[in-house]
């Protein structure tokens, strides 16, 4: 038993996983978004004839497994990336049927569908918000780190950069005193990258790279502090509306019967309401709007009086609240004609981000009342 426990290994995380991950993200947001926008636009065709129906979630299973097989077969660096887009637009095309699976009628426009997709999304991106954070440096974990890197060595396509970050992990490693085998380890590993044999390229930017950078440097120079405290107004004023909009006109729309028993027919109507079961959610749904629309609307107002914190921390949650629960009420009902929205208000959440990280520096609660006052 204590042979079995001692071969149990701490995981270690992979260099770059964060770049594989949201490599996946986006190769299954864009999966399931172009497949229901083809679909839309076609008619919703059917690959087959008689008693046959290929359904687009078995392609999405085959580029699964391609994406499992790949690391299993392969050792080249290029595989992850490779893996990292075929997993993407396999989820995507396997999860976007998942009404059929969930209903006895094989129904693919199941209202719950699209939040359970939704969902899954949500559950990735916090998966991928996790796997950004810097882990934890020790002897073993850097070392396997540096034999990753050492496969650019291998591939004959190693610069100068790429070495000063292998070297820097070595030197942390030949510290640690309490591996001195891993110590040794690192010292004859750093001589073979110092060696004069050891081939270099000469790393020229990508047009990718070259554009990120020149966007990075447009950003810092024309998106200054006030235009960014602009842009947050207009874009927290514009998304309180739009949360506003569904209470108050709903709200009108219910001011006519003074009976409840009429809410129902009245909702229905409205095309908003299928059922008495969804009453229940609507209304929920419509609560949350109004609270997010007021806390949007107050982070406006406390913005424009230069209670920035305040007005920070109101934003970031009333955001977050409305991407984690709003939407998934929202795609129950509307399912994926709010694609857009989600993807504006996520813009907006990193706009906010952004601005807290760049003008707001991490202060006290003493210091933060200081810092809202002489603003």
């Amino acid at each position: 038993m204590n042979r079995l426990i001692s071969r149990v290994r701490q995981p270690v995380k992979r260099k770059d996983a964060e770049q594989y991950l949201l490599l996946t993200l986006l190769s299954f947001a864009a999966s399931v978004t172009l497949t229901r926008l083809f679909l839309s636009l076609s008619g919703y065709p059917q690959i087959g004839g008689g008693e046959l129906h290929v359904a687009h979630m078995l392609w999405g299973g085959l580029l699964l497994f391609v994406a499992a097989l790949l690391p299993l077969v392969l050792t080249n660096r290029w595989v992850y990336t490779a893996g990292a887009l075929l997993a993407g637009a396999g989820v995507g095309l396997f999860i976007d049927e998942v009404g059929k699976f969930i209903t006895k009628s094989n129904d693919y426009f199941y209202p719950a569908a699209a939040p359970i997709i939704y969902a899954f999304f949500l559950l990735t991106v916090l998966l991928y918000l996790r796997i950004r954070r810097p882990p934890s440096r020790d002897a073993r974990s850097e070392l396997y780190r540096v034999f990753d890197g050492l496969q650019e060595g291998l591939d004959r396509d190693l610069d100068a950069q790429e070495r000063a970050d292998l070297e820097a992990r070595l030197r942390f490693i030949a510290e640690q005193k309490e591996h001195p085998d891993l110590a040794h380890l690192a010292q004859e590993l750093g001589k073979f990258l110092a060696s004069d044999s050891l081939y270099l390229v000469t790393r020229t930017p990508s047009l990718w790279e070259r554009f990120v950078t020149w966007l990075q440097s447009l950003l810092e120079q024309r998106l200054t502090r006030r235009r960014l405290k602009a842009l947050l107004v207009v874009g927290l004023a514009a998304s309180s509306v739009q949360e506003l909009l569904d209470p108050v006109a709903v709200a009108l729309t219910l001011l006519r019967p003074a009976d409840p028993a009429h809410w129902l027919p009245s909702l229905v109507e409205l095309g908003r309401v299928r059922s008495v079961t969804s009453l229940m959610g609507f209304r929920l749904q419509l609560a949350l709007e109004g609270a997010i629309g007021i806390l949007l609307l107050t982070a406006c107002l406390l913005l424009l009086v230069g209670r920035e914190r305040r007005a920070m921390m109101f934003s970031y949650f009333a955001l977050l609240m409305s991407l984690t629960i709003v939407n998934l009420l929202t795609f129950f009902y509307e399912q994926f004609s709010t694609i857009v929205l989600a993807m504006i208000q996520f813009g907006l959440l990193m706009v906010v981000i952004q601005y807290r990280r760049r003008h707001l520096a991490p202060l006290g609660q003493g210091a933060e009342r200081k810092a809202d006052h002489a603003a």
